[in-house]
């Protein structure tokens, strides 16, 4: 089993919605900004609208962050636009809500479950290159914590720009972080 660690983002083309308008999102416009791939299992179920709004009140830290979130699950984009009409939490959602009904993405990203035809809860952290640098995958039935996500975000960043320092557990920006050395081994 190998990891997605520097995987380079291939090219896709995926239909979404977002801001009461359906919209082309591909691979090239998501470069250039961090960007968050959200995958969730499906529209209209249970712990899904729950983590969609937790990232929708916290969307404008990612925004800040230089952070675009693209929500993903092997729905159509057809189907969100239903679920925003139908749902006062998903019609509050600022980011796209892209439709991958051919499990383009989700294969890419290795989160299909095939028998289902759904995606497995999992969040990918991409860098402006395109390349993923961080990633969490968790069974259906776990929701996730979107403050816990834009500080591995705010951590990813931080380990771009000073590449000399690392983030310890449960670093938040501001807080001090360690500079990997001989002096350090055996003394944390």
């Amino acid at each position: 089993m190998s990891h997605l660690i520097g995987h380079q983002v291939s090219d896709f083309t995926a239909q979404a919605y977002h801001d009461g308008e359906f919209k082309e999102i591909t691979a090239q416009a998501t470069k250039g900004h961090w960007s968050i791939f959200f995958f969730y299992p499906a529209d209209f179920t249970f712990v899904c609208p729950t983590e969609l709004g937790d990232l929708a009140d916290n969307y404008e830290e990612f925004k800040k962050a230089n952070c675009e979130i693209y929500a993903v699950s092997t729905d159509t984009h057809f189907t969100h636009k239903a679920w925003a009409d139908a749902s006062e939490t998903i019609g509050k959602i600022k980011f796209p809500m892209l439709g991958d009904p051919t499990n383009t993405l989700a294969n890419e990203f290795g989160v299909l479950i095939e028998q289902d035809g759904l995606a497995l809860r999992a969040s990918f952290i991409v860098n402006p290159e395109g390349k993923i640098v961080a990633y969490e995958v968790q069974d259906t039935g776990i929701g996730r914590n979107a403050e816990e996500l834009l500080r591995k975000l705010q951590a990813a960043q931080f380990v771009a720009a000073h590449g000399d320092q690392v983030c310890p557990a449960k670093w938040k920006p501001g807080d001090d972080t360690l500079t990997p050395s001989l002096d350090l081994v055996g003394k944390l």
